[in-house]
């Protein structure tokens, strides 16, 4: 029988996902010792798993890593959907010394997963780190869909996000544009965009993870020294540290958008879709 195994960061998708494939979410028990220490047990026969949890933050990994073990004793497939993949900007050796947490993180999981789903990883690359079939769920278009007739420009915070501006700004058929960061002193940088009015313009700024929300807090600053009417910010995985979306929004946004791969006030939109077309 096939069921979701919902891990305790992906409760959300699990069941949109559930929903789309019309399966049952299976039992598990999963509780926290005093310690800190991590149990899980399956309450129901399962045959084919399909594992939806977060390598984000560091005890969800734990977490998977026995939601694994228990259903390799008993199931005779294990699909891994890793919403959030933790540790994946760390995809190559910038300096020397440095562990690369990308890829060893794909060695762990891929012992007990007969396949893998990373929605959005940091870097497209990092599905190759797995041994086993390794999908990649884009969820911008998802996104866009979401703004579609609101916007009249996409805007990526920096060079490497473009192609998502691009990719979302084609399905709203809309403009896009970047961000180009000039670094003044060490603790300065200067955003700006060219070739674009955005003066009484609706503008969207898209990325695939946001943290401290630092960066876009300053993209906010520019678009609204240039005139623009209204600002919205959207991302794949928002991970808002330190208050990051109360001052987001404080700063001139109109509405914050993210995925169900992280659960939040702000998941408004759903990658359950994509991910069942990979499954």
């Amino acid at each position: 029988m096939k069921k979701i195994i919902a891990g305790s960061s992906s409760l959300m998708l699990a069941k949109n996902l559930a929903n789309k494939l019309g399966i049952d979410i299976a039992n598990v028990s999963i509780k926290r010792f005093p310690d800190g220490e991590c149990y899980v047990k399956l309450n129901d026969e399962v045959e084919h798993a399909i594992v939806v949890q977060n390598t984000y933050p560091d005890e969800n990994i734990i977490e998977l890593f026995l939601l694994q073990d228990a259903l390799r004793r008993v199931a005779n497939r294990i699909d891994v959907v890793i919403p959030y993949y933790g540790y994946g900007r760390q995809d190559k050796i910038f300096e020397k010394g440095e562990a690369i947490s990308a890829e060893k993180m794909a060695k762990l999981i891929e012992q007990d997963a007969d396949s893998i789903i990373l929605v959005n990883p940091h870097k497209e690359h990092i599905k190759n780190f797995f041994n086993i079939d390794a999908k990649i769920c884009d969820a911008i278009p998802a996104i866009a869909e979401y703004f579609v007739g609101k916007i009249d420009t996409v805007i990526a915070p920096d060079k490497g996000a473009i192609y998502m501006a691009k990719k979302a700004a084609d399905i709203m058929k809309c403009d896009y544009n970047y961000f180009e960061k000039k670094r003044i002193s060490s603790n300065e940088v200067k955003m700006e965009i060219k070739d674009i009015d955005a003066k009484d313009k609706k503008i969207l700024i898209l990325d695939d993870i946001i943290s401290t929300g630092g960066t876009m807090i300053k993209a906010i600053e520019v678009l609204k020294q240039q005139g623009a009417n209204e600002i919205y910010v959207a991302c794949v995985h928002g991970l808002f540290i330190g208050n990051a979306d109360e001052r987001i929004l404080k700063s001139g946004c109109k509405e914050i958008v993210t995925t169900d791969t992280i659960e939040s006030a702000y998941s408004k939109v759903s990658v359950a879709k994509e991910i069942a077309k990979l499954l």
